[in-house]
């Protein structure tokens, strides 16, 4: 199934998600047709399982800088979460800006539910450990902190800032959500 997914990703690279084909991913991929068409029937299929991968992947890691961060100051939390997601996002380009394209056509709202749900619990979780912060209703100020990142990141990404400009804009995306976090304290833990 790597292989499947490293010539799909190719594929995409090289022609596109309009000339994306299951026939030029089998030949990639060196599998026969056949064996394409027992696991993905169709072009979306495949789109469709490679974003469900790429996004299980993004999530995992999320949740292991979470876990990592449990018990962390909630500064350094923001530092972590933001360092994770925009590495994941940048560590292959080329490949996340394909994946974008792909999936314009593509029905992936479940997908994004699934990843929304598992970021959201890791990242609830991990902020409820802060020992320098309490939160009155940390849900409404998790989804605003994950939603500022997430959007800012995209925003970065499809703009293909320089390395500078993408280091500032991390320092300051890093620091605007510190204050927020700070902004949204009810007191001590």
């Amino acid at each position: 199934m790597d292989a499947i997914f490293e010539a799909t990703i190719q594929v995409l690279l090289s022609a596109g998600p309009h000339r994306l084909t299951t026939t030029r991913v089998a030949e990639r991929a060196g599998v026969s047709v056949g064996t394409m068409y027992q696991y993905f029937p169709h072009k979306q299929a495949l789109i469709y399982a490679l974003n469900e991968r790429y996004l299980d992947v993004l999530a995992g890691k999320i949740e292991a800088t979470c876990r990592a961060s449990h018990g962390a100051p909630v500064g350094r939390m923001a530092e972590a979460l933001i360092d994770t997601y925009w590495r994941a996002k940048t560590e292959r380009a080329d490949v996340t800006r394909a994946l974008y394209r792909s999936v314009v056509e593509l029905d992936n709202e479940a997908l994004i539910e699934t990843f929304a749900r598992r970021v959201d619990a890791a990242t609830v979780a991990m902020l409820r450990t802060a020992p320098d912060a309490r939160f009155e209703n940390v849900e409404p100020i998790n989804l605003t902190l994950v939603t500022v990142i997430f959007g800012t990141v995209r925003n970065a990404f499809e703009r293909q800032l320089s390395e500078n400009d993408a280091v500032v804009l991390q320092g300051q995306l890093t620091s605007m959500c510190q204050a927020y976090l700070k902004a949204q304290m009810t007191g001590k833990a």
